[in-house]
């Protein structure tokens, strides 16, 4: 899976409401059939982080970024409706060129 779109996932889950890592491990999980491997996640989640796009819920866990309860920022959320909308508009055109209707 490619950093960018174990970002995207780890985003979109957190839209619903902040999470540990394991809690994010496993929405993924139910949303895509699939659970990132470790390396995949917590990059995504230190990168994400470092965007200013999440942060620690609180800071009752400290460093154990294992173990942080994690949320979305205001920045995190504009980032995720713009990477959407993006995928909505790619998704459209491939439907429309095999002949689907995307409605």
């Amino acid at each position: 899976m490619h950093s960018n779109d174990a970002q995207m996932l780890v985003l979109t889950v957190l839209a619903d409401g902040p999470r540990h890592g394991y809690a994010i491990n496993t929405a993924i999980e139910e949303l895509t059939g699939r659970r990132l491997g470790p390396g995949s996640l917590y990059g995504a989640l230190s990168r994400l982080e470092g965007r200013g796009l999440i942060q620690p819920a609180d800071d009752a866990a400290g460093d154990r970024e294992r173990h942080r309860t994690m949320r979305i920022t205001d920045a995190g959320r504009g980032q995720l409706r713009a990477e959407l909308q993006q995928m909505a508009r790619i998704s459209a055109a491939g439907l429309r060129a095999l002949g689907v209707n995307p409605a």
